[in-house]
């Protein structure tokens, strides 16, 4: 990606969200991927809501805002991943909301590039868990977003391309929702040192190795 653009980007949609978008009081998680049956969806929800099983604690504290654009409708496969994933996400909302929180909002439609740099940069933690991938640039975009001085942290497949070069992610085994649901966790939980340590190792290699490195490679 290129780095410093995105990541200026970012700062000046942060500055425009709306209110309400973000709670002083709940922290968010996002997820952004297409609605491909590739990008770990169903496993991702049956992590989210392992994780609120276990944590009680964190009702009404965090919410996961999953943004999944459409892709291939009217094909079998991709209907039924929809399927799948809307069902689980009512089912999960069902169990656990009440009416001041709903843990999962789910967005079935496109959203601007601008308005996810802002939203990146809101985020406590990305999940980005596909089962396989050849890179995921939403991975570099979210490190590429964050405040430096108060960092969200990634939770990175580690069947994602980008995982070769962001070893400072907490990678996971996306199948493993046990595995996930912990790394959640720990995500939430971590202190703000080790934060900005993992953060300021991300930010160089994607510095490093940008678009300019990458096309002139």
């Amino acid at each position: 990606i290129d780095t410093r653009e995105f990541a200026e980007l970012a700062v000046a949609e942060h500055r425009s969200l709306p209110p309400g978008i973000v709670k002083p009081d709940r922290a968010l998680v996002i997820g952004v991927d297409r609605l491909d049956y590739t990008k770990g969806l169903p496993q991702r929800f049956r992590a989210f809501a392992a994780f609120l099983e276990r944590h009680e604690d964190w009702h009404r504290h965090v919410s996961l805002l999953q943004i999944s654009p459409p892709t291939r409708e009217g094909v079998a496969a991709y209907d039924a991943i929809r399927d799948e994933t809307e069902a689980l996400a009512g089912r999960i909302n069902g169990q656990f909301a009440d009416i001041t929180w709903a843990p999962i909002r789910y967005i079935h439609r496109h959203v601007a590039r601008e308005r996810l740099a802002g939203l990146y940069r809101a985020a406590r933690v990305a999940l980005v868990t596909p089962l396989m991938d050849g890179m995921n640039l939403v991975a570099k975009e979210y490190v590429a977003a964050q405040d430096p001085a108060d960092p969200g942290v990634l939770v990175l497949s580690q069947f994602a391309g980008a995982a070769e070069q962001m070893q400072d992610a907490l990678q996971v085994n996306p199948h493993d929702i046990e595995q996930v649901a912990a790394a959640i966790h720990s995500a939430l939980v971590m202190p703000p040192r080790e934060r900005r340590r993992r953060q300021e190792r991300l930010m160089e290699g994607l510095l490093a190795q940008d678009v300019h490195w990458w096309s002139a490679a």
